[in-house]
């Protein structure tokens, strides 16, 4: 690769490969660093690959705005290149008489983040809708659905390499200092350490985006940058129950992330998933002893499950700001020229929507990126 480009993008989950395609500037140089062996092995592909609505999150927040433009951006997108999807629609149960009030604020909520299509649903309405699912009522979201999280990353990667832009997998980043109005990025490689300069450097590291910032000088626990690792455990359910429920059923919300759902596939396998244990350590492994808790959490909505129909599926980790007991936390997406830092971009936080936001997100940096070339 040349000694000097000019713009690198650490990362290379789907919103990395989204910001890529977005980026890819005719004349210039743009490369792609990730750590792995190939793109999307982490966060990306393992979660439920659902296609949020906008809303879990507080009305103006980055997560809100981002999700409903890149909702619509997903679903157009899929159209127009024959992305495998299905919108299915979701429906959030309230069980108990005090859920009620949560699920008329999230409907609220909902309303002001833009998502129009929300209906409030009587204990009737919700058993037309899934005759099998448990509740006093529901907040049905029709917008809501799933996609195939590799293909979708296939295509940003296919677009962005059609675009000139060069991918380097199995580097990871080890050092950045300032070299003038640039930086310099050292690497470690298979073949050892090397480095090169670029103009504007976009940190889209995932898991490992906290410690890429503080590799350019930023303190992370002053700025608030330190990220949690909050793991998620997913059971698959037995395939006899897979008809049991046609839509993407959530229980009312929880602090630290959605609950635990019932989530389908393109192929209509079912899963529950994900719970919330934060954990110091990137381990994929699904406990089976969790398999109690799941149960337990869902029997009361999901009365046609035992739990002899669970069994251990896959486990995802989600880069959290916000540690356990903690309120929310918004998505950064920040230009640190006010750090002294210009032409850095740092993505910190983007866990769940940044899947449904990913081209929403790729949108905003390409502005990001295009205002500070001007």
């Amino acid at each position: 690769m040349p000694s000097e480009i000019d713009i690198a993008i650490v990362g290379a989950g789907v919103v990395g490969l989204a910001i890529a395609s977005a980026v890819a500037l005719e004349g210039k140089d743009v490369f792609v660093f990730e750590r792995n062996r190939t793109f999307g092995l982490e966060t990306s592909s393992r979660n439920s690959q659902v296609i949020h609505a906008g809303i879990h999150y507080p009305a103006n927040s980055l997560k809100a705005k981002l999700c409903v433009k890149g909702k619509v951006l997903l679903y157009e997108l899929c159209e127009k290149h024959n992305l495998a999807y299905q919108k299915l629609g979701k429906v959030i149960i309230a069980v108990r008489e005090d859920e009620i009030g949560v699920m008329e604020k999230l409907y609220e909520q909902g309303k002001r983040n833009g998502v129009e299509d929300l209906k409030l649903l009587s204990r009737n309405e919700l058993k037309k809708l899934e005759p099998n699912v448990e509740g006093i009522a529901g907040l049905f979201s029709p917008s809501s659905g799933i996609l195939d999280s590799y293909a979708l990353m296939k295509f940003f990667y296919e677009k962005a390499k059609e675009k000139g832009v060069k991918f380097v997998f199995n580097s990871e980043v080890t050092g950045i200092e300032r070299a003038g109005v640039k930086y310099k990025v050292k690497m470690r490689e298979r073949q050892g350490i090397s480095s090169f300069i670029t103009r504007i450097l976009i940190n889209s590291a995932g898991l490992n985006s906290d410690k890429v910032a503080g590799l350019a000088g930023i303190d992370i626990a002053q700025a608030g940058y330190q990220l949690h690792f909050c793991k998620g455990e997913y059971f698959g359910v037995n395939s006899k129950k897979r008809n049991l429920i046609r839509r993407l059923i959530y229980p009312t919300p929880e602090q630290a992330g959605l609950g635990i759902h019932a989530n389908l596939d393109l192929e209509g396998k079912m899963r529950l998933g994900p719970n919330i244990r934060y954990t110091k350590e990137l381990d994929y492994e699904v406990d089976e002893s969790q398999k109690e808790v799941f149960y337990q959490f869902v029997k009361g909505f999901l009365p046609f499950l035992e739990l002899e129909d669970l069994e251990p599926d896959f486990a995802g980790i989600r880069p959290k700001l916000q540690g356990p007991g903690e309120g929310f936390r918004d998505f950064i997406i920040a230009h640190e020229d006010k750090r002294g830092l210009p032409g850095l971009i740092n993505l910190i936080g983007i866990e769940s929507p940044g899947l449904t936001a990913s081209p929403a997100i790729a949108g905003h940096v390409g502005e990001i990126v295009k205002e500070f070339l001007n």
